[in-house]
């Protein structure tokens, strides 16, 4: 007999001013991959609730809505998440192979990954791998049927959100994905700072990055003049200019910005 799933989904009022929904993923019957455990997740809650789980998640005013973007080579896991993220008001993409995820069009947008450990071709984990390696910011969530401590240890060292194994309890998926939407959404937030730090570092003269670097590094104006060959009145002018440029209110403000823009690894020249 092939395989079978049922996914059901139960709206019950137990009076008037509350009701709840059942979504359950269930497989009958493994797969067909040899040694895959079946993923079979049931979560019964109010609905409001769910969806106030997922709020903060959401996209706020003006921003791009996220994704969650779920990569498993088994076609009934992939709807029996489809269904559940839908549920609670997540905007989902499935795929088959890392292979179809590298072959489609990918914007630069908020989201995070949920991935299969075990896939043809390239692993979950090789391609964790790669992701790390050429700069790739998405979160990333494993699931697996079969994992171990070495591999759940590789995951989290290679800065995997979440290891969950198989069957998924949907609340760990809910709550790691929620972890995943936040962390992507800081580190988008921390890009723009820099980025805009580094539009205002731009508008430095050479000589006037200069000054800022050694203002943050503790030199007083007088050491600064006679390290750059100029009187300590040139030295304030410059200062000045700086503080002003990179809308910086104080020294230790200042000091915060050059660390953010890794400015002590700069290396300016005098103009």
């Amino acid at each position: 007999m092939g395989n079978s799933r049922n996914i059901s989904r139960e709206s019950m009022s137990a009076d008037s001013t509350e009701e709840s929904r059942s979504v359950s993923i269930h497989r009958i019957n493994s797969s067909t991959k040899p040694g895959k455990r079946p993923i079979t997740a049931s979560i019964t809650s109010n609905p409001r609730t769910l969806r106030a789980e997922a709020q903060t998640a959401a996209a706020l005013p003006g921003e791009v809505e996220p994704t969650v973007v779920v990569i498993d080579d088994d076609e009934e896991i992939r709807e029996g998440l489809e269904g559940l993220l839908g549920s609670v008001g997540l905007r989902v993409e499935l795929f088959a192979s890392c292979q179809e995820f590298l072959g489609s069009a990918r914007p630069d947008r908020p989201g995070c990954l949920v991935l299969d450990v075990r896939l043809p071709g390239r692993s979950g984990l090789d391609f964790h791998d790669d992701l790390a390696r050429s700069n790739g910011h998405m979160p990333v969530i494993f699931i697996s049927g079969h994992a171990d401590v070495p591999m759940s240890v590789r995951a989290m060292k290679a800065g995997a959100v979440e290891f969950l194994t198989k069957p998924v309890r949907p609340q760990d998926l809910l709550d790691a994905i929620q972890r995943a939407l936040d962390q992507d959404r800081v580190r988008r937030e921390d890009d723009k700072a820099v980025a805009e730090l580094r539009a205002s570092l731009d508008t430095l003269t050479l000589r006037e990055r200069e000054v800022m670097v050694l203002v943050v590094a503790g030199l007083l104006n007088k050491q600064i003049a006679h390290e750059i060959g100029v009187i300590e009145a040139t030295v304030k002018a410059h200062r000045g200019q700086v503080m002003r440029k990179m809308r910086a209110r104080s020294l230790a403000e200042l000091v915060r910005m050059a660390d953010q823009l890794k400015l002590s690894h700069l290396k300016s020249k005098p103009s």
